[in-house]
Order: C-alpha cells, then sequence, then structure tokens
C-alpha cells in the first residue's frame, strides 16, 4: 500500500530502498535495528518480461522487509517529470506483488553523492554500482527522516 504521508511507515524492521532506473535499478537494504545499510545487486530490466516491480517484491520477501522506499525524482522547483511518474507506476505495480507499506522520499542529487562517496573508481564499477549506492543514500537519508520525526 502506497502511504499518504511519510511518517506513517513502520518505525522498526528491516526496509528496502529503491532508486528506480529503466534499465538498472538501484537496490539497497537496513539491518534490522536500521543502523548499517547494504548496497545490494542492481536489478537489471529482464529481457524474460518479469517486470522490475515484481523484481522488488521478491527482494523485499526474501530480506524479509516490513516496507519500501523509493526515491522520487523531483525537478529542484518540486514540480514532477516524466520519471517520477514511472517511479510512481513502479511503486504501485510493487503493491500488487506484496503487501507492505510503500513511501517515498525526494531523491535529488543521491547519484552525485554516490559517486562522490565512491571515490575514484574504474568507470565500469560506476556503472555497476552507482544506482545501488544512490539506493543506499537514500535509504540512509529516509531512516535519518523518520528518526526525526519520532
Amino acid at each position: 500500500m502506497i502511504l499518504p504521508e511519510f511518517k506513517a511507515f513502520p518505525r522498526t524492521g528491516r526496509v528496502l530502498g529503491v532508486d528506480w532506473g529503466a534499465k538498472r535499478t538501484g537496490i539497497a537494504v537496513s539491518d534490522e535495528a536500521r543502523n548499517f545499510f547494504f548496497a545490494r545487486e542492481p536489478i537489471i530490466a529482464s529481457k524474460t518480461g518479469t517486470s522490475i516491480a515484481k523484481q522488488i517484491a521478491e527482494l523485499a520477501k526474501s530480506e524479509n522487509v516490513v516496507g519500501i522506499i523509493f526515491g522520487l525524482p523531483l525537478y529542484s522547483d518540486g514540480n514532477e517529470s516524466e520519471t517520477t511518474k514511472l517511479v510512481r507506476a513502479c511503486a504501485t505495480e510493487t503493491c500488487t506483488y506484496i503487501d507492505l507499506p510503500v513511501a517515498f522520499i525526494e531523491e535529488n542529487l543521491t547519484s552525485v553523492f554516490a559517486q562522490e562517496e565512491m571515490g575514484k573508481v574504474r568507470i565500469s564499477d560506476i556503472k555497476q554500482k552507482l544506482d545501488s549506492e544512490s539506493a543506499r543514500l537514500i535509504l540512509e537519508n529516509a531512516i535519518a527522516l523518520l528518526n526525526r520525526l519520532k
């Protein structure tokens, strides 16, 4: 279920973070106490027809999470882009495969910050790891926000 507001998100348990991409979707997961955040292998758009949303739902089940947070790309003025609509559609579809709360958090500049944190690495590493590092930052920011809302 898509939560109407972020503060309704569960306060305890493992959480999945998602940085949606049409070709590669970054994934991260927290530990149970939400002190540590781990980038996972990204989900690659399937040529077999399995949707990204279904793969997210399957991963959420296998990681035993209590909720999912999607990074929401917005323009700097707060308006939504075409990509924003695709992220929302993916989140809505994910809810058809799994009954978990889903929330959104603004994700502007997470890829820039993730690349800075990665430091000097090969271009191939950036392509393979940047999306999940961005998902890790999305998740870390979301948990920090939840902790401030207590």
